[in-house]
């Protein structure tokens, strides 16, 4: 077998299994949000490095249905987020931010769940959706108008440097 082979061979077999693990990553998920239902019912959950009271919500059940509904979204998008090969990718940022916020207002057992986090959320948006912006627009130029801006540049200096030539050469001559 050429090395050739061997190295398209081992890639597949790569793909394959890193496929194959995000699939499973995926399936298992509604197992890990059905987890809930194996905390205690009461107001304390008692580890063995600390102790969690939940103070608002009627007991660690309901509290940790609630942090499943947060970290369950958070857990496939982030796998989404690294799987996807579209440009738009980064926009998924913002819905992480989202529940992730919403995961911390949850944990640190915020009075108003759900209700002030897009604040948190607008100077997120306020960066990523520019920079995604700013590649769509590279990209419409390039491929759909025609415009390679690299080619350009190039164009630009050889035109630059032929110019300042031009002018040296001038310049001696008088």
């Amino acid at each position: 077998m050429s090395k050739k082979k061997y190295i398209l061979k081992n890639k597949k077999s790569k793909n394959i299994l890193i496929s194959s693990i995000v699939a499973l990553l995926i399936a298992i998920s509604p197992y890990l949000f059905y987890s809930y239902i194996y905390f205690p019912d009461g107001k304390y959950l008692d580890l063995y490095f600390f102790v969690y009271e939940s103070q608002y919500q009627e007991s660690i059940v309901v509290a940790s249905w609630v942090a499943m509904n947060k970290l369950i979204p958070i857990y496939l998008l982030i796998i989404w987020f690294f799987t996807c090969k579209h440009w738009w990718y980064h926009m998924i940022l913002i819905p992480i931010a989202m529940f992730s916020f919403q995961l911390f207002s949850q944990i640190n057992e915020d009075r108003f769940l759900d209700e002030t986090e897009i604040y948190w959320i607008i100077p997120i948006m306020l960066f990523i959706t520019p920079f995604v912006y700013f590649i769509r627009v590279k990209l419409f130029d390039k491929y759909v108008l025609g415009i390679d801006l690299e080619a350009m540049d190039k164009e630009l200096k050889a035109l630059k440097e032929e110019g300042t030539k031009v002018q040296t050469s001038v310049d001696k001559k008088l």
